[in-house]
């Protein structure tokens, strides 16, 4: 496969046979040329489990302290007091049968939805159309709470978060921030996200947990991250 000249420059900074340091990967990754775009600085994690064993399963939600670098739009499915909750908090949108019709109508401009349990029934006919973008709610994701949580739930969205699932070839992949970032603001969301990653491990996990793990922007090459100290952050 033939890469561009930007992409080649990018690439003399990485030795393919180092494993880096976190704060070091991320070093090396704000050198590289950029391109005309904000890339993505995305993670990709190797996991030792098997996809196929409901033991070995890894989902959950990762806080990022500094976001993704982009306003979160979050709407709320509920009625009743819970609307009034949901609202009070600056949820950008709350409703029931009237937000799900808008949905069926063509509706996404939203990054984030979360819905009160007594909303499900009625929220699960947009599977098809939610379930497709990651954005169907989901208790295992904690984007399906009671009335009482919707504050947290809808604050911590605003604050930026993340969520994480082993895709059917044993791979984590998750963004945790824009290159524009100040080095320090990417490495305070990478530690976020391990630190949410390593609390995930699944009781049926057996041998090493996490076996590679690297990172890189949109359009760059990877750099390989040493695991002893990027699976030490979350003990920081």
């Amino acid at each position: 496969m033939k890469h561009s000249k930007r992409y080649e420059e990018a690439a003399k900074l990485v030795d393919s046979s180092k494993d880096y340091d976190p704060k070091e990967a991320i070093d090396i990754i704000k050198k590289m040329p950029r391109t005309k775009f904000d890339e993505t600085v995305e993670l990709h994690l190797r996991m030792g489990l098997d996809p196929r064993n409901a033991t070995q399963q890894v989902r959950g939600v990762a806080p990022l302290p500094h976001g993704l670098g982009k306003k979160v739009r979050v709407i709320v499915f509920a009625q009743g007091e819970a609307d009034k909750t949901a609202r009070d908090a600056g949820a950008d949108e709350v409703g029931a049968d009237d937000l799900i019709k808008k949905i069926e109508e063509g509706y996404l401009d939203f990054d984030i939805t979360v819905a009160t349990p007594d909303m499900m029934g009625k929220v699960s006919k947009l599977g098809k159309i939610l379930g497709r973008k990651g954005l169907m709610p989901n208790p295992k994701s904690g984007t399906v709470v009671q009335a009482g949580d919707l504050g947290r739930v809808i604050a911590d969205a605003r604050k930026g978060r993340v969520e994480f699932k082993l895709d059917r070839t044993g791979l984590i992949h998750l963004p945790i921030g824009k290159i524009s970032f100040e080095e320090q603001k990417l490495l305070e969301n990478l530690t976020g996200v391990i630190e949410a990653i390593v609390k995930a491990k699944p009781t049926g996990s057996k041998g090493q947990y996490v076996e590679t793990a690297t990172i890189s922007t949109t359009m760059s090459p990877g750099v390989k991250l040493d695991l002893k100290p990027t699976l030490a952050l979350s003990a920081e």
